[in-house]
């Protein structure tokens, strides 16, 4: 009876075993993956909608009489200026149905420019719409892990941006291109590409790509956004120099710095494709000289930004497989 208890006991035994195997090794890989990468961001702005500027086109008045837009006088107040409606009764025949057919053809006319100028943002009166067109661009470079100063130049544009007015944020957008610009010795990979959506929807798809580049990191080490600074301490934030050069040569090949520059901008804006380095060059250039009167939001993310952290070759293919060599 004995034996038979033990033979009965001994696979499930064998079983629980391997399922302890299996889990303690699931555990273990789980907690590889789930190792922090941090992110440093700065951002602000708002996708109000553009106040208005009103442009109405001459009128001419006159006592008695009918008016019209742009000019032109009736009297006798017996009818309204062309093209709406036209006394044309009275001709003989052809002539009239002549008249009609160029009455029919001004107003398709007039109604085809009113459909245009609703969907081109302006109102007939020639008024900004409350729907005005907006392009959302993102522009990401990725370097070398031993460009560590440029992680100092960020913290140091974080610790002091001013993220809720219009010319701070401009002035972001600048120092961050320019900081990028002036490494040019470390670029390996870019990308980067612009949407145009209405005011009403670019928000949503503003949002939705800071959240994919947020999403990537495990913790916001430190953040400046609506002039909320976040996380800026010294066990945290890299520091702004490097006290020992000789530290950098050992930086692996394979460890990289991503830097990613988004940017709301009201009207039409479109980045070069990013295909080499002088195309990087140039669409850096292209978003740092964006102007404040046109720049709704923005958002600058770069990942790794605490001490001792980093990026590898696999991370860099899995989370950023649209970038390219340059």
């Amino acid at each position: 009876m004995r034996h038979k208890l033990q033979r009965a006991i001994k696979p499930f035994c064998k079983s629980l075993l391997i399922l302890s195997l299996v889990f303690g090794l699931t555990l273990g890989h789980a907690d590889g993956a789930l190792a922090a990468r941090s992110g440093g961001r700065i951002g602000g702005g708002s996708f109000r909608a553009p106040s208005s500027r009103t442009y109405a086109p001459p009128r001419s008045y006159a006592p008695g009489g009918g008016y019209y837009p742009g000019g032109g006088y009736y009297p006798g107040g017996g009818g309204f200026g062309f093209p709406f409606l036209i006394p044309f009764f009275g001709f003989g025949g052809g002539f009239g149905t002549l008249f009609s057919i160029f009455i029919f053809i001004a107003i398709a006319n007039f109604l085809m420019q009113a459909f245009r100028r609703a969907t081109s943002g302006e109102t007939e009166e020639g008024t900004v719409s409350s729907n005005p067109s907006v392009s959302v661009t993102r522009l990401q470079v990725g370097m070398l892990a031993s460009a560590r100063g440029l992680q100092g130049e960020l913290n140091r544009i974080a610790e002091v941006a001013d993220t809720n007015s219009p010319q701070g944020r401009t002035e972001i957008l600048q120092e961050a291109s320019l900081a990028l610009l002036r490494h040019p010795e470390y670029w390996v990979y870019a990308g980067g590409g612009t949407k145009e959506a209405r005011l009403n929807s670019a928000e949503a798809e503003f949002n939705r790509l800071a959240l994919a580049e947020r999403s990537k990191f495990s913790e916001e080490t430190l953040s400046n956004v609506n002039n909320q600074l976040k996380g800026s301490t010294p066990k945290d934030a890299l520091p702004a120099e490097i006290d020992n050069p000789t530290s950098l040569i050992s930086e692996g090949p394979g460890e990289y710095i991503i830097v990613t520059l988004l940017a709301a901008t009201l009207g039409k804006f479109q980045i070069s494709a990013v295909n080499s380095a002088d195309d990087l060059r140039q669409a850096l250039r292209q978003i740092g000289s964006l102007p404040s009167d046109k720049l709704l939001a923005i958002e600058v993310l770069w990942t790794p930004q605490a001490e001792g952290d980093t990026l590898t070759t696999d991370d860099l293919f899995a989370e950023y497989p649209d970038l390219k060599l340059v």
